[in-house]
């Protein structure tokens, strides 16, 4: 199984789907590559995010961080971003692909997603995960996370910088990451859970 984990900015994967990847890892020996569209200077020297994306990376078994270099905030839905996509998609052939929801507050997460949605136009199984940015958002497809939570906020962590940001509703990334957990989890009829709606997503089996 080959995954592409795709975010706006370095810890948007963690956040979305980090539990999920966590699983596959274990349960099925995935291969997992990660599509970085920004290095998120605006929230934190580029360098350091940097470091921390691929400290996580290196904890959850990555074999390759792919970074867009595009402008944090800047982010617009461009040939350049269609294009890189594009190409990582034809070389690598990922099964599944994860992204930003594309209704969300933050432009970056919009126009990466809508960018997405072009790039895999011919793909199987896309997957929007959700952020805590996310909008109007409607879960399809739930996965149990309950035995990999903790690892994940583990993942979360190697981004040190934004888990020591003063948050305005004092809710810091790694409470929010148990609270949504909590709630995706009540939903699902199970503890914890991630959630994901899902742009395409053809069974293998019926």
């Amino acid at each position: 199984m080959k995954i592409l984990a795709i975010g706006a900015h370095p810890d948007d994967i963690e956040y979305g789907c980090g539990g999920t990847l966590l699983k596959m890892k274990k349960e099925h020996g995935a291969e997992i590559r990660f599509f970085v569209a920004s290095c998120g200077i605006v929230a934190g020297s580029a360098e350091v995010r940097k470091k921390e994306q691929q400290a996580a990376a290196d904890i959850l078994g990555a074999s390759r961080v792919y970074w867009g270099g595009l402008p944090d905030t800047e982010i617009t839905l461009c040939k350049d971003l269609v294009t890189q996509l594009e190409k990582i998609i034809g070389e690598y052939g990922p099964d599944v692909i994860f992204v930003n929801y594309p209704d969300d507050t933050h432009q970056d997460h919009r126009n990466l997603a809508e960018g997405v949605m072009v790039a895999t136009r011919y793909c199987r199984k896309v997957l929007y995960y959700e952020d805590y940015t996310s909008r109007k958002y409607e879960p399809h497809i739930f996965v149990d996370i309950g035995d990999v939570l903790e690892q994940k906020v583990e993942l979360l962590k190697c981004h040190r910088s934004q888990v020591e940001r003063d948050y305005p509703t004092d809710l810091d990334i790694v409470e929010s990451v148990h609270a949504v957990a909590n709630y995706r989890g009540f939903q699902a009829k199970v503890k914890y859970a991630e959630s994901f709606h899902a742009l395409r997503y053809l069974l293998d089996k019926v």
